[in-house]
């Protein structure tokens, strides 16, 4: 099993409320305090989704440019909705149609697009009263409801090995009081109007297991956990980009696609 020293990018508890934004990073409150972790490499070991909170399983796609939001949402939806359907067990999916592409650093494209540049401090999307209120926004109305959970797919399209791959945290490992509550901000360009709701970020844990999957290709996605309505399954899984120390110095920029969906098992 290999692993890696590397920093993982904790917030500091200064007490205040922190926010942050999408775009106008210039803007954020958060306080960096970085911290050398074991990372650990799980590719080709079974985890689940509802224990550790994630895994790493095969997701070929038809979609041939993934900048092109008309083919995300006519071919790549469907994918995903069979996707998740086959590893939740779920019933129903709603998924966001638009795909979040995100670039490392060497690329030249941060910053380039909307919400673009990897997430460089450890967060949850989510805190548990914001993913209860996005999950009833889209729940089946037709059925009753039995179970409702919310999941991020994060694919690297720009091939193996990643410069900046996505360190997740083994929901096990996490204690709580580290989870702070926080602001997210989303500000699209072009002048919409600003829009937030609540999230995490995350305070170092020595407690903390850290894992990632090394070597992704595009035929291959992480499934990860951000809300549930079944309070002993993993959930708000802490995740963040962190800088590989092994991958060679001509190795591809990152660059990497997020959906998000609301899975549901009705009655």
């Amino acid at each position: 099993m290999t692993t890696v020293r590397a920093p993982i990018a904790y917030v500091a508890d200064t007490g205040e409320r922190p926010r942050y934004y999408a775009n106008a990073h210039e803007k954020d409150t958060i306080v960096l305090a970085p911290v050398d972790m074991t990372i650990t490499d799980m590719r080709g070991h079974d985890l689940s989704l509802d224990r550790e909170g994630c895994l790493l399983t095969s997701a070929p796609s038809a979609v041939a440019d993934w900048a092109d939001q008309d083919q995300i949402a006519r071919i790549h939806l469907p994918e995903l909705d069979s996707l998740l359907k086959r590893i939740t067990g779920c019933d129903v999916t709603s998924i966001t149609p638009r795909g979040i592409l995100r670039f490392s650093e060497r690329s030249g494209k941060t910053g380039s697009s909307d919400n673009s540049h990897p997430a460089r401090f450890a967060h949850v999307d989510v805190s548990p009263e914001t993913g209860a209120r996005f999950r009833a926004q889209s729940a089946p109305q037709d059925r009753p409801v039995i179970r409702s959970a919310q999941y991020n797919v994060w694919r690297a399209i720009s091939g193996a090995p990643q410069d900046v791959p996505l360190a997740l945290c083994d929901w096990r490992s996490i204690a709580g009081q580290e989870l702070i509550k926080a602001d997210a901000i989303f500000d699209p360009p072009g002048g919409a109007p600003e829009f937030s709701f609540e999230g995490y970020v995350v305070a170092h844990d020595p407690g903390h297991r850290w894992i990632w999957f090394s070597n992704m290709t595009p035929d291959e996605v992480i499934v990860f956990k951000t809300s549930d309505s079944d309070s002993s399954a993993a959930q708000c899984i802490p995740h963040v980009a962190f800088d590989s120390p092994i991958v060679p110095d001509d190795a591809p920029p990152r660059v990497s696609i997020e959906m998000r969906a609301n899975c549901y098992w009705l009655g």
